[in-house]
């Protein structure tokens, strides 16, 4: 496990898209990695439609997603699994296409959480702004629901 300067701490995960519960990416990467999962919420954030998953940008806005705890021994290679889906080397660098940064993030209970949050990396960001899809209310998974033919509106199942 990492320790250190905010940049080298065992932060959870806040997960926004196809990383959710659910989705595809959840079974592949983090089911039997994880502690703990609960809804939370990324305040300061938009999320875009992206090539089958999203994007969020920094900017006024809501983002729904999970926040995401590593299993006990599981932090580091959990990092190194979602740094590598996500494209992500080192910070700042020109081939990135997500930067992991950490942000406060918001609980269902209104506590607030410090976690790594993937953001599109500037050159993307800056692609999306232009000409990419906004998706209304920052929810990956209603966005996507009426594409895979899942019942429009909030899943009785999730808190």
């Amino acid at each position: 496990m990492r320790t250190g300067r905010e940049g080298e701490r065992a932060l959870p995960f806040f997960v926004y898209g196809t990383l959710r519960p659910g989705e595809h990416n959840h079974d592949l990467f983090l089911r039997g990695r994880t502690a703990g999962e609960e809804p939370a919420r990324l305040e300061g954030a938009l999320l875009y439609d992206g090539p089958g998953y999203p994007y969020a940008i920094e900017a006024p806005g809501t983002v729904v997603g999970e926040l995401v705890t590593a299993a006990p021994g599981a932090y580091g290679e959990l990092l190194r699994v979602l740094d590598e889906l996500e494209e992500y080397g080192a910070p700042g660098d020109p081939g990135n296409v997500y930067e992991r940064a950490a942000r406060d993030v918001l609980r269902a209970d209104g506590t607030t959480a410090r976690a790594w949050v993937y953001f599109a990396a500037p050159r993307v960001a800056h692609e999306l702004r232009a000409r990419g899809r906004l998706i209304a209310g920052g929810d990956w998974i209603a966005w996507t629901a009426p594409v895979r033919g899942d019942a429009v509106g909030p899943d009785p199942g999730r808190a």
